[in-house]
């Protein structure tokens, strides 16, 4: 078995760097026409921060391990063949805002009918709507060779910043395919590459539609209990209740559970937003638009959630920001990822920006240059400091925000910032880390998320 996977991102590069650690008899080349990328996968400093990944790479590259610019010598190669490619919501023409774009594994699909020279399994790792096999199918079957095309879906459930432990010990494998013969054989075959180390109770096979729809479906249901429990926090604002209180209580209901009942910001990532969507999308298109609204509403929530964190700012700061120098610690989307798509912190410093505020932003594993791109910045916007130093982006600063939530924001020395900030010193937490009752004891005006009351 030779294994080759179309695309080295997020996605990519570490799935097949834990296939291939996990299965060191299994070749497994990723294949990529961004060279930088590339040369950054071949490097001490990998294109994608994930604790634990730099251990895993170094491990199988040059074992087993492969990054390369060849795609035509990684299909015509490869017995199974990974598509990992971007699939962001289109931007032009029909369903333009909602749809996915799926150019780029249209551009996949026929590429791997132009090069092959073998029999080809075809793995979909690409989040896709319903049906997307069945295209791929179909491109694939108009190679005019006489070859045997499958293609079966093994969507990616990994939380960026846990990924390697995700990787490790999955909550479950998906595998769907075509209900054949054929499909029984191509599933199986991929079943046993996981089944090196994930236990064989937890890797679950289904028809490929099921499998599709599931990747969905898994990140709009979370995605919605993070807009549940934020839509919660302002009401508990207005009333006095405390949002942490509130999710404590609720989630130690055995039929809730704990998790993603942590009120913030607002979520971000390449996933949720992009996948609800889509499912809005698809369910329009199938004749669904009361369930086209209810999955909408999940997005309008978490714009909404953006919005009021920046009106609450403005309005505590004596009604403007303008001119004022505000301190934006954290930027990526989440602690432990460089990942910046849609990260709530562009909505909120492009917000802040339209009132005319100067912002100092930090963050410790986003680069300076992510961050003017995804403000679309000039290089001499004065508007904007990047800063390589906490301490920096506060000093002088009217109000601190807290974006991202870092482990290292919780072991500031919050004594010396207050001292170094314009009175009266205002913390905005946006992820809710920090202890409240201790920075006002120090003197600052602190709000979080939810917070209308404490005991």
């Amino acid at each position: 078995m030779k294994i080759c996977c179309i695309g080295a991102g997020y996605v990519g590069g570490p799935t097949m760097a834990m296939i291939a650690k996990q299965c060191p008899d299994i070749p497994v080349t990723v294949v990529d026409i961004n060279q930088a990328r590339i040369d950054a996968w071949n490097s001490d400093s990998l294109p994608v921060f994930e604790p634990g990944l730099d251990e895993v790479v170094r491990e199988a590259r040059g074992r087993n391990l492969f990054f390369s610019t060849d795609v035509d010598k990684g299909i015509r190669e490869a017995e199974m063949i990974f598509i990992s490619v971007n699939t962001p919501t289109k931007t032009y023409g029909v369903g333009a805002g909602r749809a996915a774009d799926l150019k780029y594994i249209e551009l996949c699909a026929r590429r791997i009918a132009d090069v092959a020279e073998s029999d080809k399994i075809v793995v979909e790792k690409s989040t896709l709507p319903v049906r997307t096999a069945e295209s791929v199918r179909r491109i694939l079957a108009g190679s005019g060779k006489d070859l045997k095309f499958q293609v079966i879906s093994n969507p990616e459930f990994l939380a960026e910043g846990t990924a390697v432990e995700d990787l490790m010990a999955p909550d479950r494998v998906l595998i769907g395919g075509e209900e054949s013969a054929e499909g029984d054989k191509a599933v199986q075959a991929l079943v046993d590459v996981y089944a090196h180390w994930v236990p064989r109770e937890r890797i679950l096979t289904t028809n490929v539609w099921s499998s599709e729809l599931s990747k969905l479906t898994a990140n709009a249901f979370l995605a919605q209990r993070i807009s549940s429990i934020n839509a919660i926090s302002a009401l508990c604002e207005a009333t006095g209740a405390n949002v942490d209180e509130v999710a404590h209580a609720i989630g130690r209901d055995s039929r809730i559970g704990p998790k993603f009942l942590r009120s913030s910001v607002g979520f971000g990532g390449s996933c949720f937003q992009k996948d609800i969507l889509n499912l809005v999308y698809l369910c329009e298109h199938f004749g669904l638009p009361e369930v086209s609204k209810y999955w909408e509403q999940v997005v309008t929530m978490n714009d909404y959630q953006k919005r009021r964190f920046v009106d609450r700012m403005v309005s505590t700061l004596f009604n403007t920001v303008s001119g004022k120098k505000i301190a934006i610690l954290g930027f990526a989307f989440k602690k432990d990822t460089n990942d910046t798509r849609e990260s709530p912190a562009i909505d909120v410093c492009r917000d802040l920006l339209e009132e005319q505020a100067n912002l100092a932003v930090y963050d410790p594993k986003v680069t300076a240059a992510s961050i003017r791109q995804e403000l679309a910045l000039d290089e001499g916007d004065s508007a904007v400091d990047i800063c390589e130093d906490p301490y920096e982006a506060v000093k002088g600063a009217h109000a601190v925000a807290i974006l991202t939530e870092w482990d290292a924001f919780k072991e500031l020395d919050w004594e010396r910032i207050y001292k170094d900030m314009l009175k009266p010193a205002f913390v905005f937490d946006g992820r809710n880390i920090l202890n409240l009752a201790e920075l006002r004891k120090i003197g600052f005006e602190a709000h979080g998320i939810g917070q209308g009351g404490s005991r």
